[in-house]
């Protein structure tokens, strides 16, 4: 399973001249005329540092090789046309004038919700055409593939004075405000900075970065992303109660962010004994430690040449994910579990929760089994059988035609 999952992922992503010819004969087909240009951002995997980022704390995500591929043109008749390889049939089509928040809905709002954030370049509107292979519910950012790869097309084509972090601000937005999805600027940043062999260290609070070399192929290791089969919606989900219960602990607190509580027995105002006092204290435990595991693994991968020494780490984040931010779900217990039991050097779930993926770092001579292995267990607890494919830190946001 696992082997043809990763080879599927690599064949599907790593020719970027069959990806863009691909498009451009998809838009043209759609819009009669080719695009001004093909560009594609990557999904991607949190290695650590979940639910921290709108904490203003620390993340270290990758982006996978899989991407989302947007190909352009502007218009000259203020209409905004949208077409997804994935919705085929579907048309969206609004004038820029009436763009706002929940018109389009569904897949069409997060890239005319970058439109909507850029409407001031783009006056004559835009036709775009989205393809993409980075897998939806899974926990792996494909909205923020989609709505980056629309933000990079449109800063080349009409706002080339936007730096990158502009571009992070525009995508979050048309999440946050057209979308209604609460997300923090971690998918967005990782879609639009990763480099290949590097995780991406960001300090959310003050948007520095670091690239730390993460070069699994190099240790024969890779990242086993397992698709558990039940999926999640930020917009609907219970990710905007966690958000709301860290920002309550703070107030209580007298903090800006949980990111300011310096330890663990810092959070000992919140047991107050009450059943409120018990959750918030619970959310803000993680929030605390996981910013604390963020930098233990990249103190980590700066001495050691052995990424496989940060597996501990990832599974004790998993630990704190399922008991104090109760966000894990018994499918993501049980391949953590199992992975683990198969021999993999460490894993946890991923992404915002209640369903998803689960990232599992193992030899790569041993994915094969260790998908095998959750597989087998999922079969045995009647669960529906799981996707797998194995990753390795790949490119951020580019042009590619």
């Amino acid at each position: 399973m696992a082997d043809r999952g990763a080879e599927r992922a690599r064949s599907r992503t790593d020719d970027p001249v069959t990806a863009a010819d691909a498009a451009r004969e998809a838009f043209a087909e759609a819009f009669g005329g080719p695009p001004e240009g093909v560009w594609a951002a990557p999904g991607r995997v949190n290695v650590i540092g979940e639910h921290t980022d709108y904490n203003d704390g620390f993340v270290l995500p990758v982006a996978l090789p899989h991407t989302t591929r947007a190909a352009v043109a502007r218009r000259d008749d203020g209409l905004v046309a949208l077409v997804s390889a994935q919705h085929p049939g579907e048309r969206v089509e609004v004038s820029v004038v009436e763009l706002a928040p929940g018109r389009p809905g569904g897949w069409a709002g997060y890239p005319a919700g970058v439109v909507h954030a850029l409407r001031e370049r783009v006056p004559g509107g835009v036709s775009v055409l989205v393809d993409g292979d980075v897998p939806a519910g899974m926990g792996l950012s494909s909205s923020a593939a989609l709505s980056c790869s629309v933000a990079l097309a449109l800063r080349d084509l009409a706002a080339p004075d936007l730096a990158v972090a502009d571009l992070v601000d525009v995508a979050r937005r048309a999440e946050n405000d057209f979308v209604g999805a609460p997300t923090g600027i971690l998918d967005q940043s990782a879609s639009l900075l990763c480099t290949p062999g590097h995780a991406l260290f960001l300090d959310t609070r003050d948007r520095s970065t670091e690239q730390v070399p993460l070069d699994l192929r190099a240790a024969g290791l890779e990242l086993l992303v397992v698709d558990t089969g039940t999926t999640h919606d930020h917009a609907t989900g219970g990710y905007g109660d966690r958000r709301r219960e860290c920002e309550q602990a703070a107030e209580r607190l007298g903090v800006r962010a949980l990111r300011d509580v310096p330890d663990v027995a810092a959070l000992a105002p919140l047991d107050d004994g009450t059943p409120e006092g018990t959750v918030l204290l619970k959310r803000a435990r993680h929030i605390v430690t996981e910013n604390a595991r963020v930098l233990e693994v990249v103190r980590i991968l700066r001495e050691t040449p052995d990424p496989a020494a940060i597996g501990p780490v990832l599974t004790a984040g998993h630990a704190s994910l399922r008991d104090d931010f109760e966000i894990s779900t018994v499918e993501l217990d049980t391949a953590v579990a199992t992975a683990r039991e198969a021999g993999a050097a460490g894993a946890r779930m991923v992404g915002g929760g209640f369903g998803g993926s689960a990232v599992v770092l193992v030899d790569a001579g041993r994915t094969d089994d260790v998908a095998r292995a959750i597989d087998d267990r999922f079969a045995q607890q009647g669960f529906p059988p799981p996707r797998a494919f194995a990753v390795v830190p790949s490119t951020g946001a580019r042009r590619l035609a």
